[in-house]
């Protein structure tokens, strides 16, 4: 069956657990004893029937605090698809958890309450997710019920997001009008909305097409090195070492011509052994390979620089500046690497970049060049999402403080 990630964004009470907590629910995916806790925890705060919500916040200061603070995932199925859903904080300062979320999405349901239209953070969590590479973004207008379920309230916020999709260069935009609190046009049609002919949120969920995000050419990560047993006895193949690792694109196939990059040296592949993505390969000849390295297509391979630029989304309470000396981890190789050049941050309220900056501070996206200790073969974020993107660490404690997205056009300039 296939599976479709998305994730739920936009900004603080706009909905977005009362309508995970609804999908599950009306699609059968609770259990009972989730559905008598969440009826006791909502009786003993004085409501009535099911706070939705409460299913996905699940930690006890979200439950007390009424927020979204971590990322939830859920898992449910219909009989057209399997679904993980990531339900994202709405508040600025968890931006950096909405970032997690959403990496791994091929959708984003970006939830808007009727009432209020577009907020900062609903344009902030659009932007981040183009810049994630999510090309097909839901536009979900929630509480219509408290507009009177207007239609042209909805036509009004439908086309301020579509002008600022536009912007994004976001190629697949749907629009649906529901209310989560009591289920309309998520699950089934509301009798509210006779002047919307679109499918409900679930219907769409299960007939988009699901995108793909890796390169279609041979992309394998090392991630160890498994050596013969001595006096194993198991023949030629035995006496060869295995690269084992996750695929992060192609699939290899016996007598591919290979590369292993950044050394650059060549050979075919003689064995392979796994089902995607965990795979593990023998090689023709014996060469230097270690964890980190990348073995690709000759034929199509990475581009090995010395410096990397970025998209970055800095999540560190210390600014980002130039001269920093931090960790990139890419891949599964970790290496030294200096901030170089800020060159612009994003206005995610315009989208407009401003030059000459000196920092990026917490929740800011900006433009960066690390210098880095050792070469990283690379392609750009919108072809490969992993050898298009890395993660920047503190030196000192150890934290991840920033997500990088490669521009290949401005690393190779």
């Amino acid at each position: 069956m296939e599976l479709l990630r998305f994730a739920t964004a936009g900004s603080v009470d706009d909905g977005k657990s009362t309508l995970i907590g609804r999908l599950l629910h009306d699609t059968k995916a609770l259990f009972d004893d989730v559905i008598d806790a969440v009826a006791a925890t909502t009786a003993r705060r004085g409501g009535e029937g099911l706070d939705l919500a409460l299913v996905t916040d699940g930690l006890r200061a979200e439950r007390e605090q009424g927020i979204t603070i971590d990322v939830a995932y859920r898992y449910f199925s219909t009989p057209l698809r399997s679904f993980v859903i990531a339900d994202t904080p709405g508040h600025v300062q968890y931006t950096r958890n909405m970032v997690t979320g959403a990496s791994t999405s091929d959708v984003a349901v970006i939830l808007v309450d009727a009432r209020h239209g577009l907020r900062e953070q609903s344009r902030r969590h659009a932007a981040l997710s183009a810049l994630l590479g999510i090309q097909h973004l839901v536009l979900a207008v929630n509480k219509m019920d408290l507009v009177d379920w207007s239609e042209a309230r909805f036509e009004e916020i439908r086309s301020e997001f579509a002008s600022f999709a536009e912007q994004l260069h976001v190629p697949i935009v749907t629009a649906i009008p529901l209310c989560a609190l009591d289920g309309g046009n998520v699950v089934d049609p509301s009798p509210h909305t006779p002047w919307y002919q679109g499918p409900t949120l679930l219907e769409h969920l299960e007939t988009l097409e699901i995108p793909t995000h890796d390169h279609d050419a041979l992309r394998l990560p090392v991630q160890v090195v498994i050596k013969p047993a001595v006096g194993s006895g198991a023949g030629p193949a035995g006496e060869r070492r295995w690269y084992a690792g996750s695929l992060a694109g192609g699939l290899p196939q016996v007598g591919d011509e290979i590369v292993v990059l950044p050394s650059g040296t060549r050979s075919r592949i003689t064995a392979v052994e796994g089902n995607a993505p965990a795979v593990r390969i023998q090689l023709e000849h014996e060469l230097d390979v270690s964890r980190g390295d990348v073995i690709a297509d000759a034929a199509d391979a990475p581009h090995t620089v010395p410096q990397v630029t970025a998209r970055v989304a800095w999540m560190g309470e210390k600014p980002l500046r130039t001269g920093n000396h931090v960790l990139i981890k890419h891949g599964t190789r970790t290496v030294k690497a200096v901030a170089t050049i800020l060159h612009d941050r994003l206005d995610v309220t315009t989208l407009e970049r401003e030059h000459g900056v000196d920092e990026l501070a917490l929740n800011e996206i900006g433009t960066v060049t690390f210098i880095t200790a050792q070469s990283l073969p690379v392609d750009d974020y919108v072809t490969n999402r992993t050898t298009g993107s890395f993660i920047v660490i503190d030196e000192v404690s150890n934290g991840t403080v920033g997500a990088g997205m490669v521009t290949l056009e401005a690393v190779l300039a």
